[in-house]
């Protein structure tokens, strides 16, 4: 379905419908993320392969990922986002089905690269979506989205857990979860966003500049691949870290995740009021900031309260960070945010893989604890190139003065 960019005034209850769609594309890809991570053992142990085979296993679903994320992309701009939507994650629903029932390394690595190739897909073109909306409500709506996605995640680990606990064979849960994933599709791409037919006046105006990897697009990248390293380290190698400094027990130390992880979906709920009231470079430049405390702090400390208190803090802190970027990604120009959004969060995804790994090699040579200011300097990084983020595109939103907001709320245009 296409409208006429100049006719596009979408509906109140249209905008809300559309909103809590959004909401559940994004849950519904945490919760078949989750339910894949929490199977990796037993489906290791199912296909009988060591941990460095499933490492490079982990590769091809990365290396399907990334090639999902840049074919999604100008596929977005062209046929619309919620077209990409749609099949992305019905393909990931899919997808889910196929580790469950591999019976060897190549079974294994074809299901990997295909549910990995889908999860990029429906990455850029549900970020991309989530974009429209938010120029549509012109307020800060983007970091909420990624807090439902954490939600998604929680809510099927803990249903695989429980699965898991039963004895049921990853092929019967990841088969349930497949039939959830395709109906929830279904129903919660209904109100998307309908598609906005740009690409031809997009051409006609900005030539050969249209689809360039800009300078800016570039820097975004960069900014993400930097934040995203640091989240990726977190998620690897919190509770290692604790571990080996304070020798505690693994129930204890999985605590420091539990903490980052926590403070993260928590501060996904509230970044957008605080980017509405302070804007997005703020978000992002104390948001690193904070990290970089809470990451020095996990470094010097010798106190489990203290050191779980420094990754709580590190959470909260990148909560906000990477919803900015991918909202200035998709509000570079008319007819290219889907291209964009695919290289940002191409170039933020290989930093998300990039930072366990180069933890990995560098505790060759020194302390765990002590590789952990290579985070710190990243989110130091982060914080003195906060302007990137900033917003200048005629389409972008603007911060709203009070006054400003309850003149639109009486006017009826505040969408809540």
């Amino acid at each position: 379905m296409s409208v006429n960019p100049t006719d596009r005034a979408v509906p109140t209850s249209a905008l809300v419908r559309a909103r809590a769609g959004i909401f559940g594309i994004f849950g519904i890809n945490g919760f078949l993320l989750a339910m894949w991570v929490v199977h990796i053992p037993s489906i290791e142990h199912r296909v009988g392969i060591s941990h460095s085979t499933l490492g490079s296993l982990l590769l091809l679903l990365a290396v399907g990922a990334i090639a999902g994320m840049q074919l999604s992309g100008p596929l977005a701009d062209r046929y619309g986002s919620r077209r990409m939507v749609v099949l992305a994650g019905s393909g990931l629903a899919f997808a889910t089905l196929g580790p469950g029932f591999a019976t060897n390394t190549w079974q294994l690595g074809a299901a990997l690269v295909v549910f990995g190739f889908a999860n990029g897909a429906l990455d850029v073109s549900m970020n991309s979506q989530a974009v429209e909306a938010e120029q549509l409500y012109r307020r800060p709506i983007m970091a909420a989205f990624h807090g439902m996605f954490s939600v998604g995640g929680v809510l099927g680990s803990v249903i695989g857990f429980g699965t898991l606990a039963l004895d049921l064979p990853p092929y019967v849960t990841l088969s349930i979860a497949s039939a959830i994933g395709l109906l929830a599709v279904w129903l919660c791409s209904r109100p998307l966003l309908p598609h906005v037919d740009v690409h031809a006046e997009t051409a006609s105006t900005t030539g050969k500049t249209h689809g360039r990897f800009s300078a800016r697009v570039l820097a975004l990248g960069t900014l993400a691949f930097v934040l995203m390293l640091a989240e990726g380290v977190a998620n690897d190698w919190s509770a290692l870290q604790v571990k080996e400094d304070l020798g505690v027990s693994n129930a204890v130390a999985a605590l420091s995740f539990g903490a980052f992880s926590a403070m993260m979906t928590v501060g996904r709920f509230t970044a957008d009021r605080i980017s509405a009231a302070v804007g997005p470079v703020a978000v992002v430049r104390y948001g690193a900031l904070l990290s970089s405390i809470g990451m020095l702090t996990v470094v010097v400390s010798g106190w489990l309260p203290l050191t779980l208190l420094g990754w709580a803090l590190f959470g909260a802190g990148l909560s906000g960070c990477i919803p900015q970027i991918f909202t200035t990604a998709g509000n570079l120009g008319s007819g290219s945010a889907g291209t964009n959004m695919s290289r940002v969060v191409g170039m933020g995804y290989i930093g998300f893989l990039a930072g366990p790994a180069t933890i990995g090699w560098v505790t060759k040579l020194v302390p765990l604890t002590t590789a952990m200011l290579i985070p710190f300097a990243c989110v130091l990084v982060a914080a003195g190139c906060a302007g990137v983020v900033r917003r200048d595109s005629p389409t972008a939103y603007r911060p709203h003065s009070r006054s400003s907001r309850s003149a639109q709320t009486q006017q009826g245009c505040w969408y809540s």
